[in-house]
This record gives structure tokens, sequence and C-alpha cells, in this order.
């Protein structure tokens, strides 16, 4: 799909905003689920994607909306959520193979139905989504590249956030988690300066308790080991 808006254009970009892919080697079984199951349930790329109104029934039969996660880590919040939510046609992006390789698990062990993968960058699957085709968005603990260096890489961006404005429609929440606090406020900085996203904060309660709804990540509970607040924003597309 086409769309001239200079900044659509320049996220295209962007440099890679994570690190390696793989780690340890996947054992036999782990290879049979790559092999055999990742392509049945990986998101198709490489043809059209359909309009806005039939993309949730068309990825999953039956699903009245699209729900997207960019950057899934272990998977438990993508599972739990598909779990919850079995009438909502969920999209989950992870460029890590070791992740990727427990949704395959989950989705096998547990009959899960209503999530396709797509194991590589988001990007690629916003930019090919049509628009106002996504009912909500969850980027949960993105890596925070702490570095100074490298912080141009931090997924969140107002660059990213234009891509997501296109295909999220009037009224879809974006949800975005972080343990870092510079890299909160450079989120909050980066929705206000791209403006399509209202911050739906009224109080500190709102961005310091996740609700029953946002199921724990591994990487939640490390920061919690560690003694690191979370950071819990809820965006609105305007």
């Amino acid at each position: 799909m086409g769309n001239d808006d200079d900044s659509v254009h320049a996220a295209i970009h962007e440099l890679r905003s994570f690190g390696r892919r793989s780690g340890r080697t996947l054992n036999a079984r782990q290879t049979r689920l790559v092999e055999d199951l990742l392509p049945k349930v990986r998101l198709p790329l490489h043809s059209p994607s359909s309009g806005a109104e039939e993309l949730a029934r068309v990825l999953v039969p039956g699903a009245q909306r699209v729900w997207l996660e960019i950057g899934f880590g272990g998977g438990e919040h993508l599972v739990a959520q598909a779990r919850s939510h079995p009438d909502v046609a969920f999209i989950g992006c992870e460029p890590f193979i070791d992740g990727v390789v427990k949704v395959l698990s989950a989705i096998e062990d547990q009959a899960i139905a209503n999530i396709r993968l797509f194991d590589d960058d988001a990007r690629d699957v916003v930019r090919w989504l049509p628009a106002a085709a996504i009912d909500r968005a969850f980027i949960l603990f993105p890596d925070p590249w702490p570095k100074t260096r490298h912080r141009k890489r931090r997924l969140v961006s107002a660059q990213t956030l234009a891509l997501l404005a296109r295909v999220m429609r009037t009224g879809a929440e974006l949800r975005v988690a972080t343990d870092i606090g510079d890299y909160a406020r450079t989120i909050l900085e980066a929705v206000h300066n791209q403006r399509a996203f209202r911050w739906t904060a009224t109080g500190p309660q709102d961005w310091r308790i996740q609700g029953d709804d946002w199921p724990v990540t591994r990487y939640q509970q490390k920061a919690i080991r560690e003694g690191r607040r979370s950071y819990f924003l809820r965006f609105v597309r305007d």
C-alpha cells in the first residue's frame, strides 16, 4: 500500500531496534515447530492485506477485532491475552527465535487458534496492514538501548508512532510499558510531538498500576526482582 506521508517513508529507513535473533541451538521439537508450525501461523506478508473490515476474520475465522503486540519477548502476555479473548485475532511480532518458539509451543500444547506470528521487524507488518485495522496495540518492555550512542535505536519514537497511527482506528488503545524512567520520558515526548495519540492518565496510579487485564511478562518480573519501577502507559488514537 502506498502512503505519501514523509514520516511514514522515513520510518522505513530506521535503524533496527533489536539485536541478535537467536540464542541457544534449538532442540528437535523446537526445530519441528519452526519448520512445520511456524509457516502455518506466520502472517502472510507476501500477499496483499485485506481491508480493515475483513482483516480479522481473514486472519482468524470468526474473529471480530485485531490486536497487535510488537516485541512479545517470551510470549507470556501474548498467549494470556489470546486465551482470554478468543474472538480477537492476535498478531505477534518478535525477531528473537527463542521467543517465537515459546509461543509456537503454547499454540501447539494449548490448541490456541487465534495467534498469527511474524518473526522479523514489526515495522514490516505495520506497513503491510491496511489503514484503521488495529483495535489495540502493545509495546511492552522494549529494548531500552541504555547507552547514549544507541538510543537512536529505541523502537518507540515519533516515526514508529506515525506508522502505528495509520493502522490504528480512532479510539484504539496503545499500551506501552517500560522499566526505564528515561525511556518513559522519551515515549511521552514522542507522543506529544507526534500528536496522533492522547495519554489517558489523570493521576500517578494510572501509570504505576498495570490493571488486571495486563498480564505480567518475564521482563517485568526481572524488573521487580532488580528493584526497578515499571511504567504502564496507555494512549488512545485520536
